[in-house]
């Protein structure tokens, strides 16, 4: 599988990586990041394109192979990447949001951290 985004302003840097797939992508809606708490905290996250009007598209997260951990889990987005905010956060999902970021991709090492889409 290969991830590319191209650089946008959602996510500054462009990221072109391959990536060996362990098992099929499922949709995600929700992941724990732990960058703010040691005991992690929920986020949602969206994928970010390149449609003006529409820009949210669905998030995945996909099994890889990881050559530092063995296994990871990629959460992968549209071509302008992942967009996040937390959970306790009810706005719409836009890029003049303080409370929203972006990101090319996300490397996970544990399921638990991952809440799939319905």
């Amino acid at each position: 599988m290969i991830v590319e985004v191209e650089s946008n302003e959602n996510c500054e840097a462009s990221f072109f990586a391959r990536f060996k797939e362990i098992g099929p992508a499922r949709p995600v809606d929700q992941v724990r990041l732990y960058d703010r708490n040691p005991a992690g905290e929920w986020y949602w996250v969206t994928g970010w394109s390149d449609n003006a009007e529409t820009p949210a598209c669905r998030a995945y997260a996909q099994p890889v192979e990881d050559s530092g951990s063995g296994l990871a889990h990629l959460v992968y987005g549209g071509m302008y990447g992942l967009r996040f905010k937390p959970v306790n956060v009810e706005e719409t999902w836009h890029l003049e949001s303080p409370h929203q970021w972006g990101e090319a991709y996300l490397s996970l090492a544990s399921e638990r951290d991952l809440h799939y889409a319905e």
